[in-house]
């Protein structure tokens, strides 16, 4: 990735309202790592990789998190500073150019209009709180939607990192679509007749109100208990196991105190488990959004290998014709999320370790750091439809076993 194009993510992050704290987080390109081995060695600092293209990876890092790159021998080149409010400042909407994106409220009221329209197609509920309260809203869309049928389900969930914004749109566009095409889209029709489908499109609304508290965007990726929790960090299986999380409050990619310790975890994954019903996992199938880098990803994430306790070849083999057979159909890459760099404590591998659930990340536009976390809000059509095949091979896959 060039330069030039970092320092536009920079300028995306910062120079608006609010300085960055002194000694604070920074990007910076690192040269040096060019396999997943290295990959995983850099974000073993705690710095959060936000983009890797070749040898040169871009990253946020704290100072501390920069001085260890440059021991271990990377190229370290600090690329600015990261916009980060001072104390809590009150959310507004996003900035110019933007506010296509919905809020928090926002997104709720969309929700409601969707129940209100389709009453017959259309639950609205909640998984639980999060740490400053908020629902964790949870819509479910099936053709007896007030029956717990013995049905297949899918899960779709949203926004575990604050800054992916993106992703919330994705998850609104899954449930306009699903409702709004029922009536006249026969596909769509037996998709919804065959399954129970439920949407979480936000997981960490506190973080994303926060990322564009003061009418500006903060690059804010955690959940806003105490100094910040990587949700993506914090599920239960195989837990700081590995490396591919940080022990250290001020890494971006901090894994909290304990697994679950995160409010909006324990609160997903007690909802997850609350689908066993009578000793068998109703949800079959899944996919978390996130932003970027244009990626279909499936476990493990813990391990470099293709089969481990818990995943058999031909288990390994399903999931990459599905990611692959998925992927075909919007242009993004297929991979193991190890082939990356090294994660622990990720929803993909909980959902699979505990629960056999097919669980996919998909990495969401643009497939580099231009325009970064912060697409306007134009992309939101294009980016959000481009999933439409995938999200059916999906819920279809939940169908057929």
């Amino acid at each position: 990735m060039a330069a030039a194009a970092a320092v536009l993510l920079v300028l995306t992050l910062g120079g608006q309202a609010g300085a960055a704290q002194p000694g604070g987080p920074q990007v910076y390109e690192v040269t040096g790592a060019a396999t997943a081995q290295q990959r995983t060695e850099v974000a073993r600092t705690g710095a959060d990789i936000l983009d890797a293209e070749g040898a040169t990876t871009t990253v946020i890092a704290n100072p501390g998190e920069a001085a260890q790159l440059r021991a271990l021998g990377y190229g370290v080149k600090s690329l600015g500073k990261v916009n980060r409010p001072q104390g809590t400042a009150t959310v507004e909407d996003f900035p110019a150019g933007y506010t296509g994106y919905h809020t928090y409220a926002e997104t709720q009221t969309e929700l409601q209009k969707t129940v209100a329209n389709y009453p017959a197609l259309a639950k609205l509920g909640s998984a639980g709180t999060s740490y400053e309260g908020r629902a964790l809203s949870l819509i479910k869309i099936s053709d007896n939607v007030a029956t717990d049928e013995n049905e297949p389900e899918v899960l779709f969930t949203c926004n575990q990192h604050a800054r992916e914004h993106l992703t919330t749109e994705m998850c609104l566009h899954i449930v306009q679509r699903l409702t709004s095409g029922y009536a006249t889209d026969p596909a769509i029709k037996r998709l919804v007749d065959s399954t129970e489908i439920w949407v979480i499109p936000s997981v960490n609304p506190d973080g994303s109100e926060y990322d564009i508290s003061g009418g500006t965007f903060h690059s804010w990726r955690k959940n806003r208990q105490g100094p910040g929790t990587d949700t993506n960090r914090n599920w239960g299986y195989k837990w700081g196991c590995c490396g591919g999380s940080s022990g250290s409050t001020s890494s971006e990619t901090y894994r909290g105190t304990a697994a679950f310790s995160a409010p909006e975890t324990r609160a997903v994954s007690n909802w997850v488990n609350s689908r066993v019903v009578g000793g068998v996992q109703q949800i079959k199938t899944h996919i978390d959004f996130h932003t970027y880098s244009e990626l279909v990803l499936w476990p493990f994430g813990y391990t470099y290998a293709d089969t481990a306790p818990g995943m058999t070849a031909a288990e390994a083999q399903k999931f990459q014709t599905l990611g692959k057979q998925m992927a075909a159909t919007n242009g993004y890459t297929p991979e193991q999320s190890s082939d990356l760099y090294i994660t622990d404590g990720s929803v993909n591998d909980w959902m699979w370790a505990t629960h056999k659930i097919w669980s996919f990340t998909f990495e969401m536009y643009p497939k580099g750091s231009s325009p970064g976390f912060y697409p306007r809000d134009t992309q939101i059509v294009p980016q959000t439809t481009r999933n439409d095949q995938a999200v059916d091979i999906l819920i279809n896959a939940a169908i057929t076993g």
